[in-house]
């Protein structure tokens, strides 16, 4: 990959902004916008704002993260030196994110993409009462429960695993239905469905038992009804030293005790 496309971007952390200057020193960079690919520089969820901003700009490049963060699980080991080797024998993994069409209570709608997870959470102490719908076929006719989400591979990891939700591998075609905290039905724990699949969620009693939508880390309060799938007309491209590969990684956290 030559240097001349090569575009560098830094969160606001002390850590990552000497980084970026570092780095700065060393190789030659182009403006973001230029760029053929990005260096992306701080944690998991300044990756997360970076790829958003591609989506909602519909310029989307390779992105090779580094971690100036905490656990920077979508990131690759923060070094300065043979950055140009490291990018050069990277292997890239292709993600592709969720889409959430929301309507509220006050009839707004609402199209977000999410890369980890879609998840309907209650906003007060009432229990949420939600319907579950797969491929338009009611599957609960009343879900009780703090929320439900919806999670890809590349997010299974995070949110879903904490809601005891399953690790999917990163390449498996599947999506995970995991309820949060649920109490009726109570031995119900989720489900494991195709990426083709389509879900459809519609709150009752909203006016009672308030819910919001969030799409990664963008909230939507007081929804109505909510339908999430795979959008198809975009994917996404990481970028990680091939012994910190992303497929391995998300495979090896099924072992971590």
């Amino acid at each position: 990959m030559s240097e001349q496309t090569r575009g560098l971007i830094a969160s606001p952390t002390e850590a990552a902004k000497q980084a970026e200057k570092t780095l700065r020193e060393l190789y030659h960079w182009v403006e973001p916008e230029r760029a053929d690919m990005i260096v992306v520089l701080g944690g998991d969820g300044f990756m997360l704002q970076t790829l958003h901003a591609m989506l909602e700009r519909r310029r989307i490049v390779p992105v090779f993260g580094m971690n100036l963060g905490t656990v920077g699980f979508l990131m690759n080991e923060w070094n300065p030196e043979l950055l140009d080797a490291r990018l050069a024998r990277s292997r890239t993994f292709s993600v592709t994110p969720l889409r959430m069409d929301v309507e509220t209570i006050e009839g707004k709608s609402y199209s977000l993409p999410a890369i980890n997870e879609v998840s309907l959470l209650r906003e007060t102490r009432q229990t949420s009462k939600i319907e579950v719908k797969v491929n338009d076929n009611i599957v609960l006719p009343e879900l009780v429960c703090d929320g439900v989400l919806v999670a890809t591979p590349a997010g299974s990891t995070a949110y879903n695993f904490s809601a005891q939700g399953p690790i999917l591998p990163l390449g498996s075609a599947m999506l995970a239905l995991t309820p949060i905290s649920p109490f009726r039905p109570r031995r119900w724990r989720g489900a494991i469905l195709p990426e083709k699949t389509r879900f459809g969620f519609r709150v009752l009693n909203p006016e009672k038992r308030p819910i919001s939508a969030v799409a990664d880390q963008r909230e939507i309060r007081d929804v109505v009804k909510v339908d999430v799938a795979i959008d198809r007309s975009c994917t996404l491209s990481l970028m990680f030293d091939p012994e910190h590969a992303l497929d391995d990684r998300i495979a090896m956290e099924q072992f971590v005790i």
